[in-house]
């Protein structure tokens, strides 16, 4: 029997400002992560979810930690992170943010603007490297070519346990969508489970994420 877990999830978009009504963001809804949190809750795990800004409703028994920039969501998931068994950053984080936030509202006087951006922090890259998490890691890869190749370079790189792949390029899966359709890549296999519903897909990511962890609860 395996003892409830505290998991750790990361969902929806994030907003980089431009200046104090535009920002930078991307066309996630944050479905994926919270049916993952409402799946995990239901099972009776403990789940802290940090949460970009998204139209849905908080799962019942989650832990609901708001954030709006990457940055916001770094410094919170360095700080809740060690607590969990089970870390799955399903959210989809902006690459990129302004060098300059603008205090005031930028006019439409010049014919064009041209906006310097530089990388945000990497949430996932530092949750082992400068975060010292030793627990299950899943990362989420949402790509528009070559799925498989740039999800197995990601496992390596970010030194993740699990991750989940998507095309975002197609229409009928992936962003702001009920339904997906993933590949789950480890060091040790894949698998390709058939299109579903994404609280189905939940089910399936969780499962693997349990059996990754149990050996390490056991220990």
């Amino acid at each position: 029997m395996i003892p409830p877990m505290t998991i750790l999830i990361t969902a929806g978009p994030t907003r980089e400002a431009i200046d104090p009504v535009r920002f930078l963001t991307n066309k996630s809804s944050g479905k994926m992560g919270y049916a993952i949190a409402k799946s995990a809750a239901d099972q009776g795990h403990r789940v802290i979810l940090i949460s970009g800004p998204t139209n849905l409703n908080v799962p019942d028994l989650v832990d609901y930690i708001p954030v709006e920039s990457t940055q916001e969501m770094y410094d919170a998931v360095e700080h809740w992170i060690k607590k969990a068994d089970i870390a799955i950053f399903a959210a989809a984080v902006a690459d990129y943010q302004p060098a300059n936030i603008s205090e005031q509202k930028i006019k439409k006087d010049a014919e064009t603007i041209t906006l310097k951006l530089v990388k945000t922090p990497d949430i996932l890259g530092s949750a082992k490297q400068k975060f010292g998490y030793q627990g299950v890691l899943i990362g989420f890869a949402a790509e528009t070519e070559n799925l498989e190749m740039n999800a197995r370079e990601k496992l390596k790189r970010k030194g993740c346990d699990l991750i989940v792949a998507n095309d975002v390029s197609r229409k009928d899966i992936g962003f702001d969508t009920n339904q997906n359709e993933i590949l789950l890549i480890s060091v040790d296999y894949i698998e390709r489970p058939p299109k579903a519903s994404k609280q189905h897909l939940s089910h399936i990511i969780l499962e693997h994420a349990v059996e990754l962890a149990a050996p390490r609860d056991m220990d």
